[in-house]
């Protein structure tokens, strides 16, 4: 317990997902008090998301399946570690207090550390399209969370449109369980990239498990449409018509009940603390950034980011201080050799025919949904004022003004911005940093936390 009342840890971890878990394992084992802290009652994060009581788990590919096996038992076996399932990270304070929300109880709890791990992996990337808003349009990371927990596909015909390999995993595990989907609309086409895919070779694992999915598309029959392009949803009688464009520039239309969208995966680190940081304030901690929240590499490149985290604690709490860029130049080394592979895997899927989007987009797309502002509202703003900073943008025209934040909308207004005017705008001037990070009810803010009650009433006033 801390002097001012506050319960105080080594090493408080947020998000269980590879990064968390690995960074709390080393952590623990090498001596330091550790909270692990995550939204989900479980441990997993997305990537390993435990099915619903009674239900047979999805099967996972063999390399994640024994890193999946080894985190969990490890948890398991170190009982030193502190879960606190259920609980929202909303942010550090200017007090230096790690704010999490107890959804359950409808309470903020506050904690005291010495270093503060933030795991909190990655985020979907979806590129706004006419209609993208309508019921039935989903992201292919949804779709694939939902099987993990229930263990089966949902009924009905189920388009997935967008680009990277995660459209293919979505794609096998739909057929796999029996209900395959229409078609794939890739927009890259990785089969003609050819010197990305020799240079993936030199990670076999990762082409066997590409290949495995490839393989179950073909024995489902499902077409793999490669450097062809969604062009709007609309709804139908009968769900949604999916309407796409192939590489030779003909339209076609696609009956279906759902559309499942992906363009990408990144960084979920909206509103986190810089990596590195401690505000150089006494009470603050040393903030760390672990996993795909620092760069999004996938599940073993964030174990690998972890482990390393949890080392530097170590040290850290062992009194060998290092200066943050040398701190950050330690993490990204620990993971190079994943970011290679990853810059291979991106280049494989680069869309065909340039990386224009927002230009062809008409007025009525939605951009901030939110707000319900277009992709024509951002096209008036920026005719009667070329020159809006990112905070104009977003006092003036309600861009990523609504509860959100900007979580979902800021990164792609910033980059249509940039493509409609030539101008760059830093995502970060849209949204700025602030706590909470997430909507937070003004109940649970007041409501304090039973035990320091009677601390706050001996407070000065």
């Amino acid at each position: 317990m801390h002097a001012d009342g506050q319960s105080f840890h080594d090493v408080i971890v947020i998000g269980s997902g590879p990064a968390g878990m690995a960074c709390a394992l080393t952590a623990a084992r090498g001596g330091a008090s550790v909270l692990l802290a995550d939204q989900r009652p479980g441990p997993g994060g997305a990537i390993f998301r435990v099915a619903i009581p009674g239900v047979p788990p999805v099967s996972l590919a063999r390399a994640q399946k024994r890193l999946r096996d080894r985190l969990f038992a490890g948890l398991e076996n170190t009982p030193a570690i502190q879960r606190l399932p259920e609980h929202l990270y909303l942010g550090l304070d200017a007090d230096g207090l790690v704010m999490l929300e107890d959804r359950k109880a409808g309470q903020v709890k506050t904690f005291r550390c010495r270093i503060l791990c933030l795991a909190t992996g990655a985020m979907e990337r979806v590129l706004p399209r006419p209609g993208w808003t309508l019921p039935g349009v989903m992201t292919a990371g949804g779709l694939q969370v939902m099987m993990k927990e229930t263990g089966r596909a949902p009924a009905g015909r189920t388009v997935l449109a967008g680009s990277g390999p995660l459209l293919l995993a979505v794609a096998a595990q739909l057929a796999r369980l029996g209900t395959p989907p229409l078609a794939v609309i890739e927009a890259g086409d990785p089969l003609r990239q050819l010197s990305a895919g020799l240079g993936l070779l030199r990670w076999p694992g990762l082409c066997l498990e590409a290949g495995g999915y490839v393989a179950s598309l073909l024995t489902a029959r499902v077409p793999w449409h490669r450097g062809a392009r969604l062009t709007g949803i609309e709804a139908a009688a009968d769900g949604l018509a999916a309407q796409w464009e192939d590489r030779h520039g003909r339209v076609h239309t696609l009956a279906a009940d759902r559309v499942a969208l992906h363009d990408g995966l990144a960084e979920n680190s909206f509103g986190l603390a810089p990596s590195g940081s401690s505000q150089n304030a006494p009470g603050h901690p040393l903030v760390l950034h672990a996993g795909d929240c620092r760069e999004a590499l996938g599940a073993p490149a964030a174990a690998c980011s972890g482990e390393t985290a949890g080392e530097i604690c170590l040290h850290v709490l062992a009194g060998r201080t290092e200066p943050a860029e040398r701190l950050q130049q330690r993490l990204k080394t620990a993971t190079s050799r994943y970011g290679k592979m990853q810059d291979l895997i991106a280049r494989a899927f680069s869309p065909q025919g340039g990386a224009q989007h927002f230009t062809a987009l008409p007025d009525d797309t939605a951009l901030c949904r939110c707000e319900g502002r277009t992709i024509g509202d951002l096209r008036k703003l920026f005719t009667a004022d070329p020159g809006l900073s990112g905070r104009e943008l977003k006092l003036n025209g309600r861009f990523a003004m609504g509860a959100c934040q900007g979580r979902f909308c800021a990164a792609n207004t910033a980059a249509a911005v940039a493509e409609l005017t030539g101008s760059s705008l830093p995502v970060s001037t849209i949204t700025g940093h602030r706590w909470p990070v997430r909507p937070v009810p003004i109940s649970s803010l007041i409501r304090l936390e039973p035990g320091k009650a009677d601390h706050a009433e001996e407070a000065p006033q």
